[in-house]
């Protein structure tokens, strides 16, 4: 027989009686959903348990406004990393390599490595448990965790890479079903929009660390690549004497290969970066790949620069996107830059590359650059404005 007495006073919090057994609980209601936490046992005192209630009160009010986690799906991502490591040969984590390798032929490089980025990376609390042990609910307190941590846009891939993990472990016949099925995806909108300002641009710039995530901060914010294409870069790309990044195809989104002119401030950044021997990837650890483990350097560089708003490495992209159109260079230039493909009609009649527009959108963009983090130090500079012709 099960009982609970509500306080009086905190809605929400109560005793619960159940077999004799006495539980302190928060009982809340987010969104359609009710939930119930255990705060603990007759250890705790009435005092000390509505303490508890209050702070878990707290989280909810966050979790409302959209800053922090339910605080039932975040009990239960703990649980779920607390969980025993499991000795099945079909752990999850283990079936990985041979889900990556049954894909090599399907998919493109970057496609693949992003794949891998999310199995190894995001969903790594699951990794000890078998495959027909993994949850719909362990699935979704992860998702909102990466939510959290990455944003909206990071946990629907990580979801979608899950997702087709677990339908080809079913073809495999090494489970019988897919737990990301039933699972909710976020909403993208708000957070696809962000674009930094020139002082937030600064502060990052000025607060970049003196160490491979620092220089590729930097490097986002002056070539506007994607976050493989320099995460991945190899100094075999790179051509200093004419002063440019060539991106082979098969490492780009839209499989064009991609001219990337460096202003004198990017190359500045690259020489700045010894040279391994038998590294050819200027930014792995290891010889045979690049840039890996994003979230712990991007997670200690929100607690070091501290924007008002939740942004992520991908609005970088578009802050110079951004950033191009307001220092007057044209659409069709800015677009170049970013090797984005034009319309079907323009492309088949237009077959011109840009390289030289590119190259002064990318100078005049450094120099931009280079203002905003001088006025951010309270130098007092402006731009030059040409004269009217």
């Amino acid at each position: 027989m099960k009982e609970i007495v509500w306080d009086a006073k905190l809605p929400g919090f109560g005793l619960r009686t159940r077999n004799g057994k006495r539980t302190w609980v928060f009982q809340y209601k987010l969104g359609n959903q009710h939930r119930r936490i255990k705060l603990g046992g007759p250890e705790l005192s009435r005092d000390k348990a509505r303490q508890l209630a209050l702070a878990e009160k707290g989280k909810l009010a966050a979790a409302k406004l959209g800053h922090g986690l339910d605080p039932a799906a975040e009990r239960d991502r703990r649980k779920g990393e607390a969980k025993p490591q499991s000795k099945s040969p079909n752990a999850l984590g283990s079936m990985i390599p041979a889900y990556l390798h049954a894909r090599l032929g399907g998919l493109k490089s970057g496609t693949h490595q992003a794949q891998k980025r999310h199995l190894n990376e995001h969903w790594k609390a699951l990794h000890g448990l078998s495959l027909d042990a993994v949850t719909r609910a362990d699935v979704a307190a992860s998702l909102a965790a990466i939510a959290k941590d990455r944003g909206p846009i990071a946990a629907n891939r990580a979801r979608s890479t899950l997702s087709k993990f677990f339908r080809w472990a079913i073809g495999e016949g090494l489970c019988d079903h897919n737990p990301v099925v039933g699972t909710n995806k976020r909403d993208e909108n708000g957070p696809r929009e962000r674009s930094l300002s020139d002082a937030e641009v600064a502060r990052i710039w000025l607060n970049a660390p003196d160490n491979y995530y620092g220089s590729i901060l930097k490097l986002f914010l002056l070539t506007g690549c994607r976050r493989t294409e320099l995460g991945d870069l190899k100094w075999s790309e790179i051509d200093t004497e004419a002063k440019t990044i060539r991106l082979p195809r098969e490492r780009t989104k839209n499989h064009q290969e991609h001219i990337v002119p460096l202003s004198d401030t990017a190359l500045e950044v690259l020489r700045s970066i010894p040279r391994r021997d038998g590294h050819d990837y200027i930014f792995g650890r290891l010889p045979v790949s690049g840039f890996s483990g994003w979230a712990r350097p991007k997670a200690e560089f929100d607690k070091l620069v501290k924007l008002k708003e939740h942004w992520t490495l991908h609005d970088l992209r578009r802050t110079v996107r951004t950033g191009l159109g307001q220092i007057g260079i044209q659409p069709h230039i800015a677009e170049a830059v970013l090797n984005h493909i034009p319309p079907k009609l323009i492309r088949t009649y237009d077959r011109n590359k840009y390289e030289s527009e590119k190259r002064k959108a990318l100078n005049d963009w450094a120099a931009h650059l280079k203002i905003a983090v001088a006025q951010a130090t309270g130098t007092n500079v402006t731009a030059l404005r040409k004269p009217r012709q």
